[in-house]
Order: C-alpha cells, then structure tokens, then sequence
C-alpha cells in the first residue's frame, strides 16, 4: 500500500520553539515575527519523512486580521506562508506543499461561519493568492457540512486539487462538530470532485471511529489527529488563545503511531498530525511505514 506522509501541526510547535505566550493571531504572530521559524520547522517534518509541507496560513483569514489591525497584509502574508513552505520543499529537494486554508470565524464553532455562498468568495480569494505557489489546496477542519461547502467551493475555483479534512465530536467520531453525521459530508465528493477526504483535530479515538464511515468512496481517504485533551468549553469563546487547550501526555510518538496504523488497516492512505504532533512523530511514522 502506498502510503502519503503528511506534516505535523506547525502552530503549537512554533510556540514551543519561540517560547512566545500565544495571542489571538496564533500561528500567523510566528509567520510575522519569526519567519526562520517556519521555514526551519518545514524543513524539520521533511528531514523526519514528510511528503507534504502544509503552509502556515490556516489563520490567515481576513475577519481574524482585521482586529489586530493588519488587514490589509491578508495577500502578503499567505505569499510569505507559501513561499515558506516552497523554500523548504525546494532546499529537501523533493515534496509537496499543501496551501492550508482554515475556518472562518473560529476553529470548531461552525455557527460563526459565513454563509456556504459568502465563505466561497473568502476561499475563491485564498486560492488565487496560493496557486501560484501550491500543489494541493487543503481545507481544514471544516466542522459542519455547510462550513465545509463554503470552503470547497471557493477552493475549487482555482486549478490545484481539492482536499477536505473535517473535524469530529472527540467523544462521538460518527458526527461533525457540528452535531451533523460525518456522512452527511460524502456528496461533497462528487458535487466538487474533490481529490482526498480526511479527518483531522480530533482525538485519535475519534479518528478511530470517524475512518469507517468515509471507505468505499473511491477517493484517498486520510487523518491527521491532534495531541489535546480535549476542545475546552472556554476556549470556544471570543478572545481565547490556545493556552487553554491542555496536551495530553500518554501520546508520544510510539503510541501515536499505533493509532495511525489501526486507520491505516481501515483504509486510510494519507497520514500524518495536527496540533501538537511534532517532527519526532513523523519521524516515528516514516520508520514503521516507509522502512519496513
């Protein structure tokens, strides 16, 4: 079986890396302050075995700039993310770069999104700046079906292939954030001809109940799961940073990968981490999948 390697998170590695106290910016502070940063940690997930660098603009949306006042670097900073990620695809001398494209509104609260038809415009706007640059578009957890729909639609207005990652109830795996059913998501698929179907921030359990709803479809189907104990309740309120969100400490490298095999057994072809999943865990996926 021919198995796709993807990155880990880049936001929470980056904090630990600059040792600086997170702000509503999360990851795009590190882009603007820290640029090396990025491009070292890029590098490090291709050096642990990654074949995809996925661009640190998850954040990178207009309504999350726009309170901080730096609005108007939206184009700059999502050239400056890809052009991170190529760098360090280009120094490894092989690889992919996936263009990140996050929620709108707020991580894991689909009720703050836009409209499917408004949030398409927002995307439509992402993919034009990344295409120049990119080779895959990645929506990211998108957590209801019609967050998801805004971002494939807007995605697939440019010419890269689409990939979709949603995100699950971490204690019920069959169901979006949202409350809705993970199948609810399937006529996505052909609606946009989408090229991969992931599920991504969630627990690692959830992953585990998520992967057999998503088989059969005749697409890649894929997982990246995050390193929290669980989305805190405060942390979906205005203002809250990512200190609120506790690592869990029974996940190491050996026992996530134990995870990723039991997805890989149900069908899962793309692997690789979100939040708080670093390079040692690649590097701990590649040594089982890639070296035997």
């Amino acid at each position: 079986m021919n198995i796709t390697l993807l990155d880990g998170g880049l936001g929470q590695e980056l904090l630990a890396r600059s040792a600086s106290k997170p702000t509503g910016l999360w990851a795009t502070q590190l882009l603007i302050d820290r640029p090396e940063l990025v491009r070292e940690l890029h590098r490090d997930f291709f050096l642990a075995g990654a074949d995809i660098a996925t661009t640190n603009s998850y954040a990178i949306h207009r309504d999350r700039l726009r309170p901080f006042g730096i609005e108007h670097r939206f184009a700059e900073l999502h050239r400056q993310a890809c052009l991170l990620a190529v760098s360090a695809r280009d120094g490894h001398g092989r690889g992919l770069v996936a263009g990140s494209m996050g929620p709108t509104g707020r991580s894991y609260r689909p009720d703050l999104a836009p409209s499917a038809e408004k949030a398409a415009d927002l995307y439509a706007e992402i993919a034009a700046l990344q295409e120049p640059y990119v080779d895959i578009y990645l929506c990211e957890t998108m957590s209801s079906v019609e967050q998801a729909r805004g971002a494939v639609m807007g995605a697939s207005s440019g010419n890269k292939p689409v990939w979709l990652a949603v995100s699950v109830d971490d204690e019920d795996g069959s169901q979006l954030r949202s409350g809705e059913a993970i199948t609810e998501i399937l006529p996505l698929i052909s609606e946009f001809n989408l090229e991969a179907l992931l599920v991504n921030c969630s627990t690692p359990e959830a992953v585990n109940q998520a992967i057999p709803f998503l088989v059969n479809q005749n697409i890649p189907i894929g997982a990246y799961a995050n390193g929290f104990v669980e989305i805190a309740t405060n942390f979906m309120k205005e203002g809250a940073t990512v200190d609120l969100l506790k690592t869990r400490a029974n996940l190491g490298p050996k026992i996530y990968a134990d995870f990723v095999e039991g997805w890989i057994r149900h069908g899962a072809t793309i692997v690789g981490g979100c939040c708080e999943i670093g390079p040692a865990h690649i590097k701990e996926l590649a040594k089982r999948l890639k070296n035997g």
